[in-house]
């Protein structure tokens, strides 16, 4: 599972990177042919991790329930970040992957509630979790990039 937790904090570095240099208009601005924004996936990302690792797993969320409520699947922009708000958001997004493998390795993701998601795989524990997690992280990543091409 090493590799996975790798992959994710290599994913999550990526996405920081690409939000070097990019205002807080740009983040928020939404091109043509897109229903969301950069600010969006971001969160949406933070949201996503912890719903799909936390929640399943009926543990509380280690983010803001009202970034739950506003990034979850099937939410649009609603709002914008301010500065210091994205920063948090920023901060949650760099940070806890290592408190993922921290709480993986202590076993504290016993109780896992079986998941079909929209691709058709369902998720049945906390390793299938992490795995499509990574392969979720990969399509928003994809998503801000070409965002960014429109901007």
């Amino acid at each position: 599972m090493n590799t996975q937790f790798d992959v994710l904090r290599i994913s999550r570095d990526l996405v920081i990177k690409e939000l070097e240099d990019l205002t807080l208009d740009q983040i928020h601005a939404i091109p043509t042919g897109f229903k969301n924004n950069i600010a969006w996936n971001v969160a949406h990302l933070v949201v996503t991790q912890q719903l799909l690792h936390y929640k399943l797993s009926n543990l509380d969320c280690l983010c803001p329930d009202e970034l739950i409520a506003s990034y979850k699947k099937g939410t649009v922009p609603t709002k914008n970040f301010s500065e210091e708000e994205f920063e948090e958001v920023k901060d949650l997004l760099s940070g806890l992957p290592d408190v993922l493998q921290e709480d993986f390795e202590a076993g504290i993701f016993e109780n896992f509630s079986a998941y079909p998601t929209s691709t058709g795989l369902v998720l049945d524990s906390i390793e299938t979790a992490i795995v499509f997690n990574n392969f979720h992280e990969g399509i928003h990543y994809g998503i801000i990039r070409a965002i960014k091409k429109f901007l």
